[in-house]
């Protein structure tokens, strides 16, 4: 067992399973004392159980570490200041938080209710803010913590089907620079973690889906990952180092950024700033703007889910008989 994080105490959300497990799993070989969270239920959120954290929590426990259990929802802000309570509880302290639990409501946007919508978003963003709101009043007024949210590329890149998790994971990472901007001047670090893993979160994407998005020409969303990674690295696993990592003292001066980590590859994601700029004294009329918004700031950058070629589009034939 190393001892990078000896004397540590970390929270870590939706841990029963998946990336949250392998994360409290390499927290508890690094020495910290972890609260292993979750509310233990299906993928869609529904039939809580105690049973995945307190097996995790057993089996940390069972390597000679020290763990204890939380059954708590972050869904609601009761539920994460219990969460976080359970920390000071048991351990007295608290150091590093991972907010990790999360749920899937799949469902094109046509099709999706307004409880498909709010479950996920009460689950990913605001179950971030339920938990982290009360770990931050202890961060800062001890100038010490490590906070870690996951993103996801379907929030920084789109995938169909998910506008309700794509909007809740592209709010977390605006949520994790916002977070690190607060916390930043009382030495407390925020950054967020984009994975690439199978879990079972993954494996509920029905075929019907997949061809969907492959017959269209869409991606599932996220960073690009080298064509040689091998499906054995998919695993959850290999998502906890560098999630652990950016809880040690040694990534101190890390702040606001999110990393895609999917296998053997970790990428620092760039932040939204200008590609292309186009500039005039005054106000651009439409007509200036459709002579030089397609050809200038659009040049050479796709429509990443392109209508047919027989659908009949407004505005289609004219754009394709203009003049380069």
């Amino acid at each position: 067992m190393a001892e990078r994080l000896k004397g540590r105490t970390a929270v870590v959300t939706g841990a029963g399973r998946g990336i949250g497990r392998a994360v409290a799993l390499l927290l508890a070989q690094e020495d910290a004392n972890v609260v292993v969270n979750d509310y233990g239920v299906a993928v869609d959120g529904s039939q809580p159980s105690e049973g995945p954290a307190k097996d995790v929590a057993d089996e940390i426990k069972a390597a000679g570490g020290s763990a204890v259990a939380s059954f708590d929802t972050v869904a609601t802000v009761e539920g994460g200041e219990q969460i976080i309570k359970t920390a000071l509880d048991a351990f007295g302290r608290l150091d590093i938080l991972v907010n990790v639990a999360g749920i899937l409501r799949d469902r094109m946007i046509f099709n999706m209710t307004e409880e498909e919508w709010d479950a996920v978003i009460a689950v990913h963003l605001k179950g971030h803010y339920c938990c982290t709101k009360p770990a931050s009043v202890i961060f800062r007024q001890q100038r010490y913590g490590r906070i870690i949210n996951f993103s996801s590329g379907s929030g920084l890149t789109g995938t169909t089907g998910q506008a309700n998790y794509g909007a809740a994971k592209a709010g977390i990472a605006g949520f994790t620079r916002v977070v690190a901007r607060d916390l930043g001047r009382y030495g407390v670090t925020c950054n967020a973690i984009s994975p690439g893993a199978a879990t079972r979160m993954t494996a509920t994407v029905p075929d019907s889906a997949r061809q969907l998005r492959a017959r269209a020409g869409v991606q599932g969303g996220g960073a690009p990952q080298p064509q040689s990674l091998l499906a054995s690295m998919r695993e959850p696993e290999y998502v906890a180092p560098m999630t652990v990592f950016l809880c040690t003292d040694e990534a101190w001066n890390i702040n606001g950024k999110v990393f895609a980590v999917s296998g053997g590859t970790v990428s620092l994601l760039q932040e939204e700033v200008p590609m292309r700029t186009i500039a005039k004294d005054g106000m651009w009329t439409l007509e200036e703007l459709r002579d030089l918004v397609p050809p200038r700031l659009m040049y050479g950058l796709p429509n990443p889910a392109p209508p047919p070629p027989d659908l009949d589009i407004p505005g289609r034939a004219a754009r394709q008989a203009a003049p380069a």
